[in-house]
């Protein structure tokens, strides 16, 4: 099964929900964000500095969307916590991330108005077994022995958890599994902590 290359193309896939036939949007933005960070962090771009990415040595990304965000880490003035970084800009990650989908075949993106005045984007995907593939590679992370899990693969459970995604573990199986899915979070890195941070204070923030 031919699937993106990149993290965060591979959660934008699986944050559509098959079922409602739409993209969740409520933390996409975020999501995408804490999954190029991570994508950034396991292939040796970021490191973590107490509590803070960092470029230790630039090396190119061979991705518009993760260099760009490389680029913002690297021409910072001071150092940001992970969070930090997931909180920002996290709109037009999002669409840059569905624009590369769109072009690479993987999405049918549609736009139009409601009601004559309201813009209205719709996503639709072209191949349902490729997001299918991407459910199953989340089930065996949860299934087989850590040492075997591709950390890319612990990173889809991991942030699927923090972002909440219902259609990919619901809270049942969320809770069935929490320990393997701390295991599998530790695996992938400091980005899905702070991304379950950031969910969970525009939670509160809402409440409130």
């Amino acid at each position: 099964m031919n699937l993106p290359d990149t993290l965060p193309q591979r959660l934008y896939l699986l944050a559509y929900d098959p079922d409602k036939g739409r993209t969740r949007t409520g933390s996409l933005g975020e999501l995408v964000r804490a999954a190029a960070l991570t994508d950034l962090y396991l292939n040796g771009h970021l490191a973590d500095e107490r509590g803070r990415p960092v470029v230790e040595v630039r090396h190119p990304c061979h991705d518009p969307v993760l260099e760009a965000l490389l680029a913002e880490v690297a021409e910072a003035r001071r150092p940001r916590k992970w969070k930090a970084w997931i909180g920002r800009r996290g709109k037009p990650a999002h669409r840059a991330v569905r624009e590369q989908l769109a072009e690479g075949g993987w999405v049918r993106v549609e736009t139009g108005r409601v009601l004559l005045f309201f813009p209205r984007t719709k996503v639709t995907l072209r191949d349902p077994r490729v997001r299918k593939h991407l459910a199953s590679r989340v089930s065996r992370a949860l299934s087989d022995p850590v040492g075997r899990v591709d950390p890319a693969d612990a990173a889809l459970v991991a942030l699927s958890a923090a972002a909440e995604l219902k259609h990919v573990l619901d809270r049942r199986r969320r809770r069935d599994n929490k320990a393997r899915i701390a295991d599998l979070t530790r695996l992938a890195g400091p980005a899905a902590p702070a991304l379950r941070q950031v969910i969970s204070e525009q939670a509160s923030s809402a409440a409130g």
